[in-house]
């Protein structure tokens, strides 16, 4: 993984930022050594050394079994429990999964909203195909999945029978305490433990993640060995001209103190949708908190360049850009000649799409730049699992010590709890009258 920021540089020079280098590394500091606000969150810094290989192992095992009984996986999940994993396999797998016929079973996601329709068009589905649930949860109360996870349920056992439905059910959750916890140990569900000292959107590499990127096909060993060979690199440099996070992070920061609020996260590779939706959980909910924090959104280009392209370019002068590329595509797809050349392409045969794609990007971020967007590019040499692993720890340590520098506490979420008290009041929940 590389970090490029020369396209930045006319909003915030080097010298600038050498010379606030040391606010990057005390918060560096203070992620590592675990001494910052809600470090009894900061499990996931070193994750990708500790995961043990039994825990592989049984993971391995349970996805196999999931794979083999199954033609469809739901994952059920919120947020943190399922955007990771959904961000890995949506970048990994083939872009029309379904219509494809393929070893690994279709996972397909439930307990991210409370759309009815959403619900009796999965269930339609599950009617007709075999299946298993993942359910991932720390409290096993909270009511999106839990809605979802209680229809799942009583769908599963009226469809297998309550004994065969216990092992086509799988729960992620709390290690001692908590409803689905509670649940798990009574019907004997498989489970496996989320971490306590891991939060819910540092929570990819742990069996919330794993267990469903394992089942829809994908090496765990590799990515967890992406993840930690990016930590063993940023661990081996504690200045900020060495360590990529540090760099990344001192320059959001730089940029938010000179009025840019906004972050754009693009990139020109659709299968890139949800790692995109993934960051901006990662940096929204542990940035913006204490009326301070960089906005984080997202685009995928050339699609977004038509409807975003104008804004982007000639808008109010609130953002900039942050562009996620990949070196090499793994297919190719000639161009054909024709000899009429209606559509005047034919000056292009010499060329690769892929080529094409990162000539169009390039002009793109140069048409960004001139209007005056600071862009920094983030570059993979291709989509497999390592080079996820290594983003993904990329994205958590950079967001960690952006949250330190903001003075914010980047592991909790009191806002979230805001709508849920609303909520619970409009629904009439017992203890939410008042």
């Amino acid at each position: 993984m590389k970090l490029s920021y020369e396209d930045a540089l006319f909003a915030i020079p080097q010298s600038e930022l050498d010379a606030h280098a040391q606010l990057a590394e005390a918060a560096y500091q203070e992620t590592i050594k675990k001494s910052g606000r809600g470090n009894d969150f900061l499990g996931w810094v070193d994750l990708p050394a500790e995961v043990a290989e039994q825990e592989i192992v049984d993971i391995e095992n349970c996805a196999a079994q999931l794979a083999g009984q199954s033609q469809v996986v739901v994952v059920v999940g919120i947020g943190g429990s399922y955007l990771g994993a959904r961000a890995v396999i949506e970048a990994l797998q083939h872009c029309f999964r379904p219509m494809v016929n393929e070893k690994a079973p279709t996972v397909l996601y439930a307990g991210n909203s409370m759309s009815e329709d959403y619900l009796h068009d999965l269930l339609d589905v599950l009617d007709a195909k075999d299946y298993s649930v993942i359910v991932i949860s720390k409290s096993g109360t909270t009511t999106e999945p839990a809605l979802a996870f209680r229809i799942l349920k009583q769908h599963c056992e009226k469809k297998y029978g309550v004994e065969a439905a216990r092992k086509r059910i799988v729960a992620v959750t709390d290690r001692q305490r908590g409803a689905l916890k509670t649940l798990a140990t009574q019907e004997g569900y498989p489970t496996f433990v989320i971490p306590d000292d891991v939060g819910g959107r540092y929570s990819v590499l742990t069996p919330v993640g794993l267990l469903p990127i394992a089942v829809a096909g994908f090496s765990i060993r590799d990515l967890l060995k992406g993840a930690k060979e990016m930590r063993e690199q940023l661990m081996r440099n504690d200045k900020f001209a060495n360590n990529v996070a540090m760099q990344y992070a001192l320059l959001r920061y730089m940029l938010y103190n000179k009025g840019l609020k906004v972050e754009l996260m693009t990139s020109f590779e659709p299968k890139f949708f949800y790692l995109v939706e993934w960051f901006k959980q990662l940096f929204g909910e542990s940035e913006g908190k204490e009326q301070k924090g960089i906005f984080p959104a997202g685009a995928i280009f050339s699609t977004d360049l038509h409807s975003l392209g104008q804004y982007i370019q000639e808008g109010t002068r609130q953002l900039f850009e942050t562009v996620l590329t990949v070196e090499h595509a793994h297919k190719n797809v000639p161009i054909p000649a024709d000899e009429k050349n209606t559509d005047g392409l034919n000056y292009l045969q010499h060329r690769s799409i892929d080529e094409i794609n990162h000539i169009a990007q390039k002009g793109t971020c140069m048409a960004h730049v001139d209007g005056g967007v600071p862009n920094v590019k983030v570059t993979i040499p291709e989509i497999n699992e390592y080079y996820l692993g290594e983003l993904i720890y990329f994205f958590e340590m950079t967001c960690a010590v952006s949250g330190y520098m903001l003075k914010v506490n980047p592991f909790d979420q009191p806002g979230v709890e805001a709508y849920k008290r609303n909520m619970f009041k409009l629904l009439g929940k017992p203890g939410y009258e008042k």
